[in-house]
């Protein structure tokens, strides 16, 4: 990668695919990033670049990749593999991409005590991955015709999102009385099977139907 290809990514500005970070520091909440990255559709990490698109490099380069390398290999689980490109600006500052694919072997995830968290991209934003959206990615990785019964539940779903546009497993739940793991079945069912498509939220998610006019992210 080139220092010319560098500056074409930054003036898009961070989005899907692009993450910004002058430098390495917290490099706990940076793999959250990563994460996402990898999760959805793969993207760029640039060290040495500002929030603005500038790429003014950063200082000592090559112990801000050993930072991410470190922590990219500890922290993250399953294995995360990924390409680096360091480019000098001058003999003092230079800027690094850590590039990523989609991941085969998503979704990645932290281990916090116990507890697993994965991150998804939305827009600019990497946000906590909740169960449903998990269990999209990690049943999403190996396509294959999902055999659904159009019954009751299916039915009220389908009323609610021609009328209200989206729902949310809450909102399922209730207005089909159903337990909430069978509502939370039935919507990732119906997104594996292409009808409905899930939109991740930082509070909470919102499902709309495939076809549906676009809905933008709160």
């Amino acid at each position: 990668m080139t220092l010319q290809d560098i500056q074409k990514i930054a003036q898009q500005g961070e989005g899907l695919k692009v993450e910004f970070k002058k430098k390495a520091a917290f490099p706990e909440k940076i793999a959250r990033e990563v994460i996402a990255l990898a999760n959805t559709e793969g993207g760029y990490l640039m060290i040495g670049v500002d929030d603005d698109g500038s790429v003014s490099g950063q200082r000592f380069i090559e112990e801000e990749v050993y930072v991410m390398e470190k922590a990219i290999a500890e922290i993250i689980k399953p294995e995360l593999t990924y390409k680096i490109d360091v480019v000098k600006l001058n003999p003092k500052k230079g800027v690094a991409v850590f590039s990523f694919n989609k991941s085969p072997n998503r979704p990645h995830f932290l281990l916090e005590g116990e507890k697993r968290k994965t991150f998804v991209r939305v827009a600019d934003r990497s946000i906590q991955a909740s169960k449903e959206v998990w269990e999209i990615i990690r049943r999403g990785k190996n396509p294959k015709d999902i055999v659904f019964t159009y019954g009751e539940k299916e039915t009220i779903l389908m009323r609610e999102l021609a009328e209200e546009g989206k729902v949310t497993v809450k909102q399922f739940q209730k207005l089909a009385k159903l337990p909430r793991y069978v509502a939370s079945k039935t919507l990732v069912r119906l997104v594996l099977a292409n009808v409905i498509k899930i939109v991740p939220q930082e509070i909470e998610d919102y499902f709309t139907l495939k076809e549906g006019p676009h809905q933008n992210a709160d």
